[in-house]
């Protein structure tokens, strides 16, 4: 009887704990799979010397295709079509980015709630509410339409279902068993969405529905002065002197504009869930042959994005008989989007331009079939969108579209911001367009106007596309579909009512701002206003211009320049901004008010050498100062929406007082006494003092540790074992090295033209999105130092080279 009795105890025990194992506790996986040998994490651990020499039969394929790797893992892709080429592509970056991959285009479609659980749920109403999917629709049924878009996307398409279909459970990337969920099989609409998503990130900056809440405090021309349309020491893009054709397309301000748009109803703040960065930017510029040692055009790029791991990038090479490119690509979409072929070299930088406005809807009633438009009510096209949320429950959310574009903000969504009110939002990337076809003729272009063929494929997001051909050209052009805007169309929420405040039209793409081989020898963007005031539409945007203005000083200072000075200039550490306010801030400063310790401190900070490199204490001292003041200037005005979160940019502050030290808003509003700018400088520097000298005392009074660059996971601090944090690395806001905490080049490139073209590169990450692979970060610490790999250029055929490592082969399985 005690047998059984025992028998029946480990029974039950030994079933307990394989249920237990095997169910997924809240947010923990099922331990018995993840932990398991056979199957779980133990299987993500790739080792060290880990064979890629492979052969692949799969079906899809039209003939044999060779991938070469070299030390990097850096794939050589030879094939003798395009099609197969990018079937190929699409294999290895699900290979190697499979997660990454569908998990970008999952939040890009609103559906990290399947994932994450109702944590996320808001997010994904807002990616749906802004028309992600929607858009990427649009964008797909243009894909396909086009005969060779439609041929390479199918053809990526396969390529990551090949993938798919032949990864086994214990080989799932880790995140896979972490989040408990497996991959779906690819889609034309996942590239799409992968685009989105981009355009999102680059294109979805606005600061319309801030401004309108700040109207609750300010006029329209106060609003001008504290957020002008460009700065006093603008170095734009497109070179000083450049004569610009008349505008072709004149927008007519509506009659009613002074009286209702400019005096409109204040609003209160809405918040967007997932706002674009402002800081989302990037260098790039070329320096034609007459100003280089070698003769030869040299072109240099480094995008700035958030630093993370998987890594943004995924560096590869594309041959074959009638292709040649090598550079970096997108894990989700075919080609390669920023590099050089055989003949030309390009690279690209966010425009900053403002690429959306909003509307005020009025709707008949709750139902949102109808709204009045043009003295009528017109209907809605109304559109259900189902949100999955794991473990739980369909949400459903009604969207209304409109002419102008979907309603983002009503009753239902951000309702106790905005009870009363509908904002619909009109947004130039739900337009149809094909920016999948402008990189891969990118990819195939030979000389200047096929880089023009290319680019007018480029709608949203606008981008400033720099230029060099081997024949010796050089170009920069902002490049996109931009409304053209009457003056301050679109500052501030518009009316819905009618059709008097819409788009008029778009600005001829002959009429963006571009140079050609400008006499000065070079051309360089760095996200400031592309042209002076002579531009004849008006173009608004976030822009920023501290880096352009180090830029153009260095490259206009020098001849014979080199590869080398080129490596110099993009970790350049000098503080620009710095360099322009701090003299009128020591001067400022009542250094008879200062105790020994902010002496000490103030000494420190006059002995800076203007860089923020690693170790120095200045970079700190410096900031740390400016935000305070920035804060005791704009805090009291601002502070009955303080909640907003935006002060004016900070060359407003600094232009401004250079100006005039009297300038009205130094005086703090809140007291009795009329304080004048010594007053404010000296305030501030004495607020920072305790902090600093906590700072010193714990040892992060120098930048790098102060700053603690850090490379995070995807999911953030959610997988800080899979982040690479405290990362010894200078730079910063306004500075070419714009590294800051989790931002900063995504990727550097230096590309010289000469009779054999010289790439060098390097990016924060590796070409693995395994954590368990030496290939996840291997480049982070040489990207950290400001150094280069110099980039191997495959040649078909080349059996024995030093930097070979593996082949894989391809072939059909017909």
């Amino acid at each position: 009887m005690k047998r059984w009795i025992y028998f029946l105890i480990s029974t039950v025990l030994t079933i307990s704990l394989v249920l237990l194992l095997n169910t997924r506790i809240g947010k923990i996986p099922a331990l018995g799979v993840f932990m398991s040998p056979q199957h779980g994490f133990w299987q993500n651990a790739e080792p060290f010397n880990y064979n890629f020499n492979e052969l692949h039969a799969l079906k899809g394929l039209n003939g044999e295709v060779e991938v070469v790797f070299d030390e990097r893992l850096v794939p050589h892709v030879y094939s003798e079509n395009q099609e197969d080429a990018v079937f190929v592509q699409g294999y290895l970056h699900a290979r190697f980015r499979l997660w990454q991959m569908e998990f970008q285009t999952h939040s890009a479609a609103g559906r990290i709630s399947e994932v994450l659980g109702d944590v996320a749920l808001e997010f994904d109403r807002e990616q749906r509410r802004i028309g992600m999917v929607y858009g990427a629709e649009i964008l797909l049924k243009e894909m396909e339409s086009d005969p060779l878009t439609k041929s390479l996307c199918d053809a990526y398409t396969a390529g990551v279902n090949a993938y798919i279909k032949q990864l086994p459970a214990s080989q799932l990337p880790i995140e896979y068993k972490l989040l408990g969920y497996n991959p779906e099989p690819w889609s034309n609409l996942k590239i799409a969405l992968f685009v989105k998503a981009m355009s999102k990130r680059l294109a979805g900056y606005t600061q319309d529905l801030e401004f309108s809440a700040m109207r609750q405090l300010f006029s329209d021309a106060q609003m001008k002065i504290l957020f002008p349309a460009m700065a006093d020491s603008l170095q734009p893009i497109i070179p000083r002197g450049t004569k610009f054709p008349s505008a072709s397309v004149i927008p007519v301000m509506p009659a009613t504009a002074d009286s209702l748009y400019l005096k409109s109803a204040q609003f209160p703040l809405i918040r967007e869930t997932d706002p674009s960065n402002p800081e989302d930017g990037s260098n790039n510029w070329v320096v034609s042959g007459s100003k280089t040692k070698n003769g030869s055009p040299i072109l240099c790029n480094d995008p700035h994005l958030d630093l993370s791991l998987p890594a943004i990038w995924y560096e590869m090479q594309m041959s074959g008989p009638n292709i040649n490119v090598y550079g970096t690509s997108f894990p989700g979409i075919p080609g390669i989007v920023i590099g050089f072929n055989d003949h030309i070299a390009w690279g690209i930088t966010n425009s900053e331009r403002d690429m959306r406005d909003y509307y005020e809807i009025q709707f008949k009633d709750d139902s949102k079939k109808e709204y009045w438009f043009n003295g009528q009510w017109k209907k809605t096209q109304l559109r259900v969108e189902k949100i999955k949320v794991k473990d739980e429950f369909n949400f459903y959310d009604t969207v209304a579209y409109t002419v102008f574009g979907p309603v983002v903000y009503d009753r239902s969504f951000k309702s106790k911001l905005h009870p009363q009110r509908a904002i619909a939002m009109r947004w130039k990337t739900l337009d149809p367009s094909n920016e999948a076809k402008a990189f891969w003729l990118l990819n195939h272009a030979q000389n200047y106007n096929d880089f023009l063929g290319a680019i007018q494929y480029l709608k949203c997001p606008p981008q400033n596309l720099v230029f060099a051909s081997k024949t010796g050209d050089i170009a920069i052009w902002q490049q996109g579909e931009m409304p053209a805007r009457w003056n301050r169309q679109g500052a501030y929420i518009m009316p819905g009512t009618d059709s008097s405040y819409m788009w008029q039209g778009f600005i001829p793409q002959e009429e963006n701002p571009h140079a050609l081989n400008p006499e000065q020898g070079f051309l360089q963007s760095a996200n400031q206003r592309p042209t002076d005031s002579t531009y004849p539409y008006f173009i608004p945007g976030y822009y920023d211009h501290y880096r352009a203005i180090t830029i153009h000083k260095f490259l206009e200072g020098r001849q014979n320049i080199t590869v080398d000075e080129m490596k110099k200039l993009q970790n350049e550490n000098y503080n620009s901004f710095a360099a322009t306010i701090l003299p009128l801030l020591f001067r400022h400063l009542k250094r008879s008010q200062l105790d020994p310790l902010a002496q000490r401190y103030y000494w420190q900070l006059k002995s800076w050498n203007l860089k923020n490199d690693i170790y120095e204490k200045g970079p700190v001292l410096f900031s740390s100062w400016f935000d305070t003041l920035r804060q005791d200037v704009w805090g009291d005005e601002l502070s009955e929406v303080k909640n907003i979160g935006l002060f004016p940019p900070d060359y407003v502050l600094a232009e401004a007082l250079l100006k005039d030290t009297a300038f009205s808003y130094v005086d703090d509003v809140q007291t009795p006494q009329k304080e004048t700018l010594s007053d404010l400088v000296t305030k501030s520097f004495l607020r920072i003092i305790p902090k600093i000298d906590s700072l010193s005392k714990a040892g992060k009074l120098e930048w790098g540790a102060f700053k603690n660059t850090t490379v995070y996971h995807l999911l953030k601090k959610a997988m800080l074992p899979f982040a690479r944090t405290g990362l010894p690395i200078g730079g910063g806001r306004h500075i070419v090295n714009a590294t800051q905490h989790s931002h900063g080049a995504s990727w550097r490139m230096i590309i010289e033209l000469g009779a054999e073209t010289e790439a060098f590169v390097v990016y924060p990450g590796g070409q693995s999105g395994n954590p368990g692979s030496r290939y996840y970060d291997p480049f982070v610490n040489t990207w950290a130092e400001g150094k280069y790999y110099r980039a191997w250029v495959y040649k078909h055929g080349e059996a024995d080279h030093p930097n070979l490592r593996w082949r894989m082969r391809f072939t059909s399985a017909k």
